[in-house]
């Protein structure tokens, strides 16, 4: 399990490492912070995704591998959510508060952005196992938060994209699926009888 997660890790840097690369290389395009914001908020959204994949493929597989994955994939999608709202506040703001506060309050799609990262935010800030201990019970539904932001970061990518909706429709697709497997029922398993 250690080499599988350290591999997960690995994968998980590489869209960092890669946008690193295309900028280093000059090749962000006409745009270069829209690019950047674009992109990592893409990773963050992606990665959010996947780490809601891991509960319905426990259901329906039995496999419990991809859920001890589930922790580190929550804490890259905030990794590249916070990496995705600095530069937002650092190369496309230059930390013009005002400005920013008003793009809070006016843009839908910005609202929705900042609600996704706010609720993703005590997420984060109690992953570890001492957090789980701590709160006991109380854990498990402070992270059922994951739900109302994954459907608010869908929101503000739809809200975003001025055209072309293929992608964020997309996500929206995946997002109803993962959400709709979690309603089922779990499958009831067999007890195993002995030959005598």
């Amino acid at each position: 399990m250690h080499w599988l997660k350290r591999a997960v890790f690995l994968l998980c840097l590489t869209p960092l490492v890669w946008l690193l690369a295309l900028a280093l290389l000059g090749e962000l395009g006409a745009n270069p912070i829209e690019a950047v914001i674009r992109y990592l908020g893409d990773w963050a959204l992606r990665l959010l995704l996947l780490t809601l994949v891991a509960t319905p493929l426990r259901l329906l597989t039995g496999w419990t591998w991809p859920v001890r994955l589930r922790r580190m994939l929550g804490l890259f999608a905030f990794f590249y959510a916070v990496l995705h709202l600095c530069s937002y506040v650092v190369l496309d703001q230059f930390f013009a508060w005002d400005i920013i506060w008003e793009d809070i309050v006016e843009r839908p799609f910005i609202t929705m952005g900042m609600l996704a990262f706010l609720l993703l935010l005590p997420l984060a800030l109690t992953s570890s196992h001492a957090s789980m201990r701590r709160l006991g019970r109380h854990w498990k539904r402070l992270h059922r938060l994951i739900y109302p932001a994954a459907i608010l970061a869908v929101a503000h990518f739809t809200l975003m994209v001025k055209a072309d909706l293929r992608e964020p429709l997309f996500y929206a697709v995946i997002l109803a699926v993962l959400l709709g497997l979690r309603l089922l029922p779990a499958p009831r398993r067999h007890p195993v009888t002995r030959e005598t």
